[in-house]
């Protein structure tokens, strides 16, 4: 065979793996509202920058129906590409082909993407549609998820690795999702679950819809498995891309830099007035964030889910930082089981990946009940004060109203290392609220007294001028400035531009053993 025979035979081999699924396959996933996979590589990549590898991989199984179909590529497409320029490793599942399963090959093909973006130091983004192992190939394709499962593990912390879940992701597959930094889904078309409604049904008696049992909803309000929900895939892929404007390539770089537009001085007479006059009315913390960051620009991770926490990423001056904030808004910023595993596991992404913390205090302190405690509180709450304790990058808070409490340590108090520490004048810096604390210290002065309530009335006012707010902390050093709130940018600005060069380590060990 000659040369340009071969390149004809090159290109014929081409065409053929880049149309792996039949035209009914394919026809059937648009019906469905769902992209190709190799539409959806071109939707998150920058035009013409996909680089495929293993494209002509044809899987070696025999028997059981499928010996005399070897689609070239199997049912996942993977390579790498640019994302507003730079390098970003991707697999596809095909559900085009086989339904997308996990056989012996797809499971080689996703290795070898995930060995060469740790070995290369760039991020994965992982799109799934798949109908779980292909059970033509047994113990192969289990064999398969385990050694994706090694992978995720050993790129935890090195390199971001993100989740796409674009259509069915069911059974053990579940848990390569569960393993990466950030789970995106789409809305109505993408499931999650170990067991489906058929098994729920036949063991418990439990009637549920696919929607309800592992839709995008489900997931992201309830289970918090998700942390992002898009209508459309499109919309998801694009959100893939803002996201990672925000991330350094590896754990060895620094956060993306952008000029800024926004006046590094800028002041916000707005936030003097935020703070309401009774101790009990609510406010919105995102909106303090907002008024602080580049631009008002805030995107919120896990928006859904435990929203008496906020975390979410923004720009400082153009520097990335990542925002840990109580939501007085809701369940009055308490602190409970899930928003502390949610709290926990952000800040400790943003450790592991260079991008300074700041945290909005306004927590009362931690959810009282039964179910709290029986649910393990103490063991969940002790996680966020372990990713905090454990975090080495800058780390700043602002007290805005209260702090009371172990829930005021937790939030990255002064006691354990935060860099610096700013208080607004409405701060209440104290072990508990006033009310509760004449309670306890007035008991029986009050139990004797004729007029136990206007006595209390005025105990709890002296108590209030004289710790509920931040002086007594300016005094120790536990606050290092009290400012004016319409400074705060001002103020953050200046400091994150201070610790950009801070350097910590940890003891040597192989690691902690936190609370899990």
């Amino acid at each position: 065979m000659g040369t340009e025979a071969r390149i004809e035979e090159l290109r014929r081999l081409r065409d053929e793996a880049m149309h792996a699924g039949t035209q009914r396959a394919v026809a059937r996933q648009h019906e469905a509202g769902k992209l190709t996979a190799r539409e959806r590589l071109e939707a998150l990549l920058d035009k013409g920058s996909f680089q495929e590898v293993d494209q002509f991989v044809r899987h070696q199984s025999a028997g059981f129906g499928i010996e005399d179909k070897k689609p070239l590529g199997d049912a996942v497409v993977t390579g790498h590409g640019t994302v507003d320029g730079r390098p970003v490793f991707v697999f596809a599942e095909d559900f085009t082909v086989f339904g997308g399963s996990l056989g012996t090959v797809v499971a080689d093909k996703i290795c070898k993407i995930l060995d060469l973006a740790l070995d290369t130091g760039a991020p994965v983004v992982g799109l799934k549609d798949s109908g779980g192992a292909r059970i033509q190939e047994g113990v192969g394709s289990l064999d398969g998820y385990g050694r994706i499962f090694e992978r995720n593990v050993r790129a935890s912390g090195v390199i971001p690795q993100i989740s796409v879940i674009m259509g069915p992701c069911a059974g053990g597959a579940v848990y390569s999702p569960a393993l990466t930094d950030f789970v995106f889904q789409v809305d109505q078309t993408s499931h999650m679950f170990i067991t489906g409604p058929d098994v729920i049904k036949t063991v418990t008696g439990e009637d549920v819809t696919m929607e309800e049992l592992g839709g995008a909803d489900a997931h992201a309000s309830r289970s918090g498995v998700t942390h992002f929900v898009y209508p459309t895939g499109r919309d998801a892929l694009e959100a893939v891309r803002y996201l990672l404007s925000f991330l350094p390539r590896n754990n060895m770089e620094l956060p993306p830099y952008y000029a800024p537009t926004d006046l590094a001085d800028r002041l916000d007479d707005s936030l003097d007035s935020i703070i309401p006059d009774s101790a009990n009315q609510p406010y919105d913390m995102k909106t303090v964030i907002e008024t602080v960051l580049d631009e008002g620009e805030f995107f919120e991770v896990h928006e859904r889910w435990a929203q008496n926490i906020i975390v979410g990423f923004g720009r400082l001056d153009g520097n990335t930082v990542g925002v840990v904030a109580n939501q007085p808004a809701v369940l009055a910023g308490t602190l409970d089981i899930t928003a502390s595993e949610k709290g926990a596991r952000f800040v400790r992404f943003c450790d592991a990946f260079n991008i300074p913390l700041l945290t909005f205090v306004d927590v009362p302190g931690f959810l009282p009940g039964v179910d709290q405690e029986h649910g393990g509180i103490i063991r969940h709450g002790a996680k966020l004060l372990y990713a905090y304790c454990e975090a080495t990058v800058p780390r700043i808070s602002v007290i805005t109203r209260k702090a009371y409490g172990g829930a005021y340590l937790v939030m990255n108090a002064r006691g354990i290392r935060a860099d610096l520490v700013f208080a607004w004048p409405s701060a209440e810096i104290a072990v508990m609220g006033a009310q509760g604390a004449v309670n306890i210290i007035h008991r029986r002065e009050l139990a004797a007294s004729k007029d136990s309530e206007g006595r209390r009335e005025q105990l709890i006012a002296d108590y209030e001028a004289r710790f509920n707010n931040p002086y007594r902390a300016a005094e120790l050093g536990l606050v290092d400035e009290v400012i004016e709130p319409r400074m705060t940018r001002v103020k953050l600005v200046k400091a994150m531009d201070m610790l950009r060069t801070k350097r910590e380590s940890l003891p040597p060990k192989k690691h902690g053993n936190g609370p899990q």
